[in-house]
């Protein structure tokens, strides 16, 4: 088995960020190491503070360039290619969702294929934050800072909460297999059109729901193939896929590769999936 390059760890949020909060995580790198690899669709928004050593570099139209110390990932949609250089300390927090919408002010669309400096986006208090993570001496009050902040924004924006929570509801139904067949009713049941479900959902993901649906689809996947013990029709068949060929379609659209042809041991995005 190959030995990652990334050492990566999930940590869960305080209770009342849980619907919130998909989870926090911690990423290393070893000095020495050098490594070049692909970040794939999600569905989730992520933060990334980097604590020490250089941040990553990502390719963006063509060309490398370096993140800030506090990154904002929007929804990536195509394989985004990034670098890292020696030694590397970072925390993560990965949001379900919808849910980033408590922190942005902006509709989430803006944010997608992007890779920002979140200072930028929410103003110079993210920067305070970043110093207090820094001088921290634990993951346990890396966890209660990152909280504390959190819980603040939450509070300050609970107007967002009620659509929030309606469109993690809506989520939860995309699982069912008639779901696109029953939209009109579905919406009906939030007192809202169809139209208007679908221009909500995209407001708060980025994503209409039948791309949502496609990515849930290919994570999914992602976690079979690195589970090695299936074979590709198994693995098409358990995801929900019409045929071997629709998987292998949808599969490289995310990835650019087939999945026969993918590298599962050595891809972080096996190591981090939101759907582990």
């Amino acid at each position: 088995m190959t030995i990652h390059p990334l050492q990566y760890t999930e940590h869960k949020p305080s209770t009342a960020l849980a619907k919130y909060i998909k989870c926090y995580y911690t990423l290393q790198c070893e000095p020495g190491v050098w490594m070049e690899d692909q970040a794939f669709a999600t569905g989730c928004i992520e933060v990334m503070f980097t604590l020490s050593g250089t941040p990553w570099q990502t390719k963006m139209k063509g060309n490398f360039t370096q993140t800030s110390n506090i990154e904002l990932w929007g929804q990536i949609l195509q394989p985004l290619t990034f670098q890292i250089a020696g030694q590397n300390e970072i925390f993560g927090i990965r949001f379900f969702p919808a849910a980033a919408a408590f922190l942005l002010k902006e509709e989430i669309h803006q944010f997608n294929n992007n890779v920002l400096d979140l200072t930028n986006v929410i103003g110079n208090s993210i920067q305070e934050l970043h110093a207090q993570l820094q001088d921290a001496s634990s993951i346990k009050r890396r966890i209660e800072l990152v909280d504390s902040y959190l819980l603040k924004k939450l509070v300050a924006h609970t107007k967002t909460l009620d659509r929030i929570d309606m469109v993690q509801q809506v989520m939860n139904e995309l699982t069912h297999k008639d779901f696109f067949d029953n939209i009109n009713n579905v919406a009906e049941r939030y007192g809202i059109s169809s139209r208007y479900l679908q221009k909500v959902f995209l407001h708060y993901t980025g994503l209409t729901p039948k791309l949502y649906a496609k990515i849930n689809r290919f994570q999914n996947s992602l976690i079979l193939i690195g589970k090695g013990d299936q074979p590709l029709t198994a693995i098409a068949y358990e995801c929900g896929y019409f045929d071997q060929s629709h998987f292998i379609r949808e599969f490289k659209s995310f990835t650019g590769f087939a999945p026969s042809g993918f590298d599962s041991e050595s891809s972080s995005a096996v190591l981090a999936s939101p759907n582990k």
